[in-house]
């Protein structure tokens, strides 16, 4: 299928569940303790991020959607840690503080990219705290378009039948992201996303495809739910509607690095895309893509917009052609977000040559990506005269990208591409020929924003005009070897 990313930014969510803070130490290993057969860490450096329904909430601000976050917390240090780290991302914080319980803690020790150990703190909530949720809640539900229970065992969703009815009543679809076995408590739900072995748990293990089918289905019905979505790690994800076959979406991950948090990736991607009104096949194709990323990071990662787009670009081969203006302001801000140098150069490019094949190489190595803008029809008759173009720009285009050294190729109309100049703000504008810096088309733009301008030879005795020349005065030639009652008659 091919997705289309949705406005995030025009969605809602709010998120309800188990708050945790994921601290980490980490330092180097270079012995073993004397007093045990446990390597010995010089902590270094430290860093505190919001994990379980905190991880949630921030993968979905990293899209751009608004998020409200309701959950439960100590009355401490860990508390305020949690609340900041959230705030200064952007998302609204709910919590309910405790004096007599801490804030949930995980901290992992990490040496050399790899986690040593863990270590939880934590004590059960306060007996009666599940009925200040609904009050909570109620409010948050005000503006919003979609409901995400993110539970994690500790306690803030031990009761969610209420939070599901709160919702269902104004018409917000819920996703909940269960734990344990007792799956009956997210009845009513719109989807539920357990992974393999936690719908193994409750089901019974799955041989086959179609045990898992058939028995995901009937799940499905007995909790009347719309959707039931399994994520099933490296064979990526199955989901299972009513009355539809079931889609099965492979795994995208490059690298397997570190599945913490990969879950949180998933419901938060699928409930910002079917909140912004994202079809959920499209939902869940483009939350397999986000896992796909997290993955290979470290911790409870996040993903963002341009690693989100940059992706699904390349899934469907979009990363490099022909591009219009617009779709060409998108992968330029893609590539400038991950860092990358952005070479631009025009021409009309009418008869490709081996100057022109030489020069974009030069061209290409000035950077890392290398946009060609070529005049349109109209723009090369007007520049050039009578006859020009020989090629139509379509055709121009089309061998144009097939150059290893071209990555996007777009027209313009005008006479000078000042008005792509402007609008794209390339790191680089080149130029070939006998100029100075001073006088390349758009050089002051250039200049103005703080780019570069550079200017390239053509190869020696390599033109256009004097190939059109050329390919005239061979035609005006052998019409002279032709009879005289035969001019006009060949067909060419």
């Amino acid at each position: 299928m091919k997705l289309t990313l949705p406005r995030f930014d025009k969605a809602r969510v709010v998120v309800a569940g188990d708050v945790m803070l994921d601290r980490y130490w980490h330092g180097a290993t270079k012995r073993i303790s004397p007093e045990a057969p446990v390597p010995v860490v010089n902590v270094t450096g430290s860093e505190d991020r919001p994990g379980g329904a905190g991880n949630v909430a921030l993968n979905i601000t990293s899209l751009g959607t608004p998020v409200w976050l309701l959950g439960a917390t100590g009355d401490d240090e860990a508390a305020d840690s949690l609340t900041n780290s959230l705030k200064s991302a952007g998302v609204s914080c709910d919590f309910i503080r405790h004096n007599d319980v801490p804030t949930i803690t995980k901290l992992r020790v990490i040496s050399q990219h790899q986690q040593l150990i863990r270590l939880d703190f934590e004590e059960p909530l306060p007996t009666g705290f599940q009925e200040q949720i609904p009050e909570h809640l109620n409010k948050l539900l005000d503006n919003a378009d979609m409901l995400v229970l993110s539970d994690y065992g500790k306690g803030t969703l031990k009761s969610p039948q209420s939070l599901i009815k709160l919702a269902r009543q104004r018409n917000i679809p819920v996703l909940a992201d269960p734990k344990g076995i007792d799956f009956q408590k997210y009845r009513g739900a719109t989807v539920i996303t357990p992974n393999l072995s936690e719908f193994e748990a409750v089901v019974g293990h799955c041989p086959d495809e179609q045990t898992l089918i058939q028995r995901g289905q009937k799940l499905r019905e007995e909790l009347e739910l719309d959707a039931l979505l399994i994520t099933r790690s490296e064979h990526g994800m199955t989901l299972i509607r009513r009355n539809e076959p079931e889609v099965h979406f492979p795994t995208h991950a490059r690298e397997v690095f570190d599945v913490t948090g990969a879950g949180d990736t998933v419901i938060a991607t699928l409930a910002a895309a079917l909140a912004a009104g994202m079809p959920l096949p499209e939902a869940t194709a483009l939350a397999n893509i986000a896992a796909g990323i997290v993955v290979g990071k470290l911790g409870a990662a996040t993903v963002s917009m341009p690693e989100l787009r940059r992706a699904v670009s390349m899934i469907h081969g979009v990363e490099r052609g022909v591009m219009s203006r617009e779709q060409l302001a998108t992968v330029i801000a893609d590539a400038k977000a991950h860092g990358e140098r952005i070479v631009f150069t025009n021409g009309c490019f009418d008869i490709l040559h081996a100057g022109h094949v030489g020069y974009l190489k030069q061209a290409r190595k000035l950077g890392d990506r290398l946009i060609l803008a070529i005049n349109n029809d109209a723009s090369v008759h007007r520049l050039k005269g009578e006859g020009r173009p020989i090629n139509p720009v379509e055709r121009r285009m089309t061998v144009l990208a097939a150059l290893e050294a071209v990555d996007w190729v777009t027209s313009f109309c005008e006479d000078t591409p000042e008005a792509l100049l402007e609008m794209l703000k390339p790191d680089v504008l080149v130029k070939g020929g006998d100029y100075t810096v001073e006088q390349v088309v758009g050089a002051e733009i250039v200049h103005k924003y703080g780019g570069e301008v550079a200017v390239l030879e053509f190869l020696d005795n390599c033109s256009t005009t004097a190939i059109v020349h050329r390919i005239r005065d061979t035609n005006a030639g052998a019409h002279s070897l032709i009879p005289e009652e035969h001019i006009g008659t060949e067909k060419h």
